[in-house]
């Protein structure tokens, strides 16, 4: 009979040491990650599918700024060209997609810039429904890369402190996520994302 207390004891302690230990919550954090990148990458896709149609609004009212349209296509296609593959991320890869990223979004912001000498464009009712959806995306972005940043440190820090890191050690070998980093330039040019004048 004290036997059978002590394994039941025993066993109940073991349950709970390996509820707390990453056996779950490691693939758990890995899953999330994967997820939020799945969404920061839709919502980059989401500001590409809509540059297409801002160009040709723009290029109506001032097709002799063709430098600085031609600069907006050349960026979104080398944007979507560059793609991350959240099972097999690498730093180098992550910081190619976020310079591309960062080159669309300081061409955009060349755009606005240009739009702003042509008040009849401001005022085209096709033009100001792409630049509401343009601003809501770049707002959407934000969050999306936010939650990233979030989702990648929680699952950083499940694989290199204590009690999870042992379990990580022992049974799944994951290495550290790159986190989502820009540079100074980059700063510069995401600080400087499209800002929409309804004037």
């Amino acid at each position: 009979m004290l036997r059978t207390i002590s394994r039941t004891i025993a066993g109940l302690v073991l349950i709970a040491a390996m509820t707390g230990c990453g056996l779950q919550s490691i693939p758990q954090a890995k899953n999330k990650v994967e997820a939020a990148l799945a969404e920061t990458t839709n919502q980059y896709k989401r500001r590409a599918d809509l540059i297409p149609n801002l160009v040709s609004v723009v290029k109506g009212y001032a097709a002799h700024e063709q430098e600085t349209l031609t600069a907006v296509v050349e960026a979104r296609a080398k944007a979507t060209q560059t793609t991350i593959d959240p099972g097999t991320m690498d730093p180098k890869k992550l910081q190619e997609y976020m310079a591309s990223q960062g080159n669309l979004s300081s061409a955009l912001g060349r755009l606005m810039v240009v739009v702003e000498k042509y008040p009849d464009l401001k005022a085209d009712a096709s033009f100001r429904d792409l630049s509401a959806q343009l601003e809501g995306t770049e707002n959407r972005i934000t969050v999306a890369r936010q939650r990233y940043i979030e989702s990648i440190n929680e699952f950083n820090n499940l694989i290199t402190v204590p009690p999870t890191s042992f379990t990580n050690s022992i049974i799944y070998h994951h290495e550290k996520m790159p986190q989502w980093t820009v540079s100074d330039q980059e700063k510069t040019q995401i600080e400087a994302a499209p800002k929409v004048d309804f004037k």
